[in-house]
């Protein structure tokens, strides 16, 4: 793949996971090209490659958009991350060295002062939790399991609805980071693989009660 490709895929992807193309917005290649800085072909191969992320969707008139996720889509990824995000905390129990422990503690102690900022950093927060989880994937040694995650971790429905979250919610999630620490600490594979499955679902859940609020601030096009 083209270098040209791979900057309008990483631009477009971008675009659509920081909500600034928002569910439901006409993807004109012209337009994308020359906001990506290149020419209509790249833009063409990013977005059939984007559309098999299920980030962009097209239409029986061969028009693309960026892809609106219902409930039960959100909810079925969500069981998926479960399911994969588990087995990596498992194989990530059974490889971690000190090194990484203490660097998975320092950034769940950077997610801490994001959630105890005033109003939360909401930001810093998803950075920090994007990385811890990066980093217990990256432990895991698996270039499958990676790949297979890869489109389940980052969706942008739920990145915009992170906003929208309070700061009991934000609180949860850092102290089941705190759990997972001492599963690691412990080298223990069943115990960390239970509390990141719980951890994903509690996220939906999260997710599933701003729902209603998402929709009211991005309209009827919104998942």
């Amino acid at each position: 793949m083209s270098r040209a490709t791979d900057r309008a895929y990483a631009g477009i992807r971008n675009m659509i996971l920081s909500g600034e193309l928002p569910a439901g917005s006409q993807l004109g290649e012209e337009a994308l090209a020359e906001r990506c800085g290149v020419s209509r072909t790249p833009v063409r191969d990013a977005l059939r490659r984007l559309e098999g992320e299920l980030l962009v969707k097209r239409n029986e008139a061969q028009r693309s958009f960026v892809a609106a996720w219902s409930l039960a889509d959100v909810e079925d990824a969500f069981e998926l991350r479960a399911m994969l995000e588990g087995h990596a905390a498992r194989r990530a129990a059974e490889r971690i060295d000190d090194v990484t422990l203490e660097a998975l503690r320092a950034c769940n102690n950077a997610i801490g002062r994001a959630v105890r900022a005033d109003p939360p950093d909401v930001a810093g927060f998803l950075e920090g939790n994007r990385e811890f989880h990066a980093v217990i994937l990256e432990t895991a040694q698996s270039r499958r399991l990676a790949s297979l995650l890869g489109s389940l971790i980052e969706q942008p429905v739920v990145w915009r609805t992170a906003h929208h979250y309070g700061r009991e919610a934000l609180r949860r999630s850092h102290s089941e980071h705190d759990e997972l620490l001492a599963a690691f600490a412990r080298r223990d594979g069943a115990w960390a693989q239970a509390i990141m499955a719980s951890h994903i679902h509690r996220a939906f859940h999260a997710y599933a009660d701003a729902h209603h609020g998402l929709s009211a601030i991005d309209g009827p096009r919104s998942a």
